[in-house]
């Protein structure tokens, strides 16, 4: 069996290429990126999804059975919106070419909580963005939706805060703090969020992609992620417990003030570990309704303690890795 994994030497897309290979199949992965593991080198091709002809011409090559697009910008910096054109134009590309690729038989589209900032949004395409990364991506569930209908079954997911194995900033940056004694406790309470171990993630993906019937995907949002959710302060004190060290706590106005340290250091390029979005994603409460992922896919592999082991371990056995 075929799967085309987009964005495949990505954090997520490096683990989704190690399942598929270790489970037989013939993976491809299309990135820009060199992939992070050597051994992925043969699967990999160098394209841009921006460059439509060549995507068109890779694809229809591969003929793939099934395909996961995680290829995107992810990150928060972009000043306006057209720096996010992998997320809008490259979408409108992988939808024309899979389109011209009759092999194909169900498709999972990666998207983001951040298109909705609301705690409970009303449906499926109730919106609210707060930033140019989350008006992409939105923008590209709208290109789906109104491409319909379309000569593939398809499912939208939308990861929330995951971690674990080749992660980065924030939460590789947040284990290192805590490994590195320099994680601490602030005196108000930490905020209840939906995080995700990456390997529960894939676990999600694999179950809307290959073993969930149509008529409970057709064109459906499904948040990946772990529940309960839980608080960052419990999750630092087990990783804390697993190191045999202490987290000691310190007052939040601390936490402000380098906020604002941050915020200074941000207006001439800087970037710095705290600033004031920081801290308000630190301190807000965001969990996210898990139940429609949960109804199809209820059994995720591992606990977060698990989780927590296999990604220190991790971490010992890459030390270059930052």
């Amino acid at each position: 069996m075929k799967i085309l994994i987009t964005g495949g030497s990505g954090f997520i897309g490096t683990n989704t290429v190690d399942h598929y290979l270790e489970k037989g199949f013939e993976v491809l992965n299309i990135d820009w990126h060199r992939p992070k593991k050597e051994e992925h080198l043969p699967y990999w091709c160098e394209l841009d999804i921006l460059d439509r002809e060549g995507l068109l011409k890779k694809i229809r090559e591969f003929a793939p059975d099934y395909v996961i697009h995680l290829a995107a910008r992810t990150d928060l910096y972009g000043k306006s919106l057209e720096e996010y054109a992998q997320n809008t134009q490259g979408v409108k590309n992988m939808i024309s070419a899979l389109r011209e690729t009759p092999s194909v038989k169900r498709v999972i589209f990666t998207s983001t909580q951040l298109v909705c900032a609301r705690r409970n949004p009303k449906n499926e395409t109730d919106y609210e963005t707060i930033n140019f990364y989350g008006e992409s991506k939105k923008i590209g569930e709208q290109l789906l939706r109104s491409s319909e209908p379309l000569p593939f079954e398809y499912a939208i997911v939308r990861p929330t805060s995951i971690w674990g194995p080749w992660f980065e900033a924030p939460y590789c940056n947040f284990f290192h703090m805590v490994m590195g004694h320099r994680y601490f406790h602030m005196s108000r309470n930490s905020a209840t969020k939906t995080f995700g171990f990456v390997g529960n993630l894939i676990y999600q993906m694999e179950t809307i992609l290959f073993n969930t019937p149509y008529d409970q995907v057709k064109g459906r949002v499904f948040y990946l992620g772990d529940r309960p959710a839980s608080a960052i302060t419990e999750w630092a004190n087990e990783i804390a417990d697993e190191l045999g060290i202490h987290i000691p706590t310190i007052p939040f106005f601390v936490f402000r003030m380098a906020a604002w340290f941050g915020d200074f250091l941000k207006i001439f390029g800087i970037r710095f570990p705290m600033t004031s979005y920081r801290l308000t994603n630190m301190t807000t409460s965001f969990e996210n309704d898990l139940d429609s992922t949960f109804s199809v896919a209820p059994n995720p592999p591992y606990t977060r303690l698990e989780g927590t082991r296999i990604t220190l371990d991790w971490i010992r056995s890459h030390p270059d890795m930052k």
